[in-house]
């Protein structure tokens, strides 16, 4: 089974004590960070180990990341950072590299120590991956130098964007799900730092397909109640055509209409459960799910859920 093997946060300690719990953290080999003189810590990380990928996520605010070939755990890898939002400075071999709002970096601990400074609050995404699998799909792979990537390209929000579902969705229990995610990450680093042909070819089948299939159901769920949500509104945010996400559900046996209506027949389901909305109308919850016909929300439901809006809400 593979699940989030660690959390950790500063959040329920007094500023005086974060110190100490970071040095803590650093001796159990979790990671290395010390306190920045004159600035305010606090640390909210979760950790995941994945076969063949380390995935660490969070918030750091006032600290000093560093690593190198004695760091606990690093081994033959590369690490592979995303500052989500916010600004970070890395420093290897007295280059100093600014990191600003979706920037990218890929380093190497064979390089020599590195050093990564957030002395301000900084949401950020850290990749630990092997040097032999990710290495050959990497053009031009020099591991003896620093990789630096701008934040505006598209591998790099989709890679973000996938990373944030993975992590928070029961599949990762399975062991054969949690080895093609760390595929995915192998393919969507790749693609972000220049892949060779054969990797773009094979990523784009692979990786990409998996991380636009996630973003896309994400911007969905999100705007399940505006009720004009059209396919090729979708597909326009994604830079994509209206045909390539219908292709997208289709490699998961469903279509992308049959999607939306499960994911709005879900949302009223539970809105029909909780006794928040007890006082609210059908009709006011399947409007507010996004179906904007009530005679097409009951005869949904019903094939959906074998009983009533009515049989549900008199369950509770």
């Amino acid at each position: 089974m593979v699940t989030s093997s660690f959390r950790f946060s500063t959040g329920n300690l007094p500023l005086h004590a974060r110190g100490k719990a970071l040095h803590e953290l650093r001796d159990r080999g979790v990671l290395p960070l010390e306190p920045l003189p004159g600035c305010e810590v606090d640390v909210r990380i979760a950790k995941w180990f994945l076969p063949g990928a380390g995935v660490l996520s969070g918030s750091l605010c006032g600290v000093r990341q560093d690593a190198g070939p004695r760091t606990p755990d690093a081994g033959d890898d590369l690490f592979f950072g995303v500052n989500v939002t916010g600004g970070s400075t890395a420093i290897q071999r007295g280059r100093r590299i600014a990191l600003g709002d979706g920037d990218a970096i890929l380093l190497s601990c064979d390089a020599g120590p590195f050093t990564i400074l957030r002395p301000g609050p900084v949401r950020f995404l850290g990749l630990r991956v092997p040097r032999k699998t990710l290495g050959p799909l990497i053009a031009s792979f020099d591991d003896a130098s620093v990789r630096f990537i701008p934040g505006q390209t598209d591998a790099l929000r989709l890679l973000s964007t996938y990373v944030s579902a993975a992590t928070n969705i029961d599949v990762l229990a399975s062991a054969e799900i949690a080895h093609l995610v760390a595929t995915h990450l192998h393919d969507l680093i790749a693609l972000s730092v220049g892949a060779t042909r054969d990797a773009a070819v094979a990523a784009e089948g692979r990786g990409v397909r998996a991380a636009r299939l996630q973003a896309i159901k994400s911007d969905v769920s999100a705007n399940l109640g505006d009720e004009s949500l059209s396919l090729a509104g979708v597909a326009a945010r994604h830079h994509v055509t209206p045909r390539y996400v219908h292709k997208l559900f289709e490699g998961e046996g469903i279509t992308y209409s049959q999607f939306v209506l499960r994911q709005r027949l879900d949302g009223a389901y539970r809105r029909l459960r909780d006794p928040r909305f007890a006082a609210r109308s059908i009709s006011w919850i399947a409007y507010e799910a996004g179906v904007g016909d009530l005679s097409y929300f009951n005869r949904a439901f019903r094939r959906r859920y074998h009983a009533t809006p009515s049989d549900v809400r008199n369950e509770r």
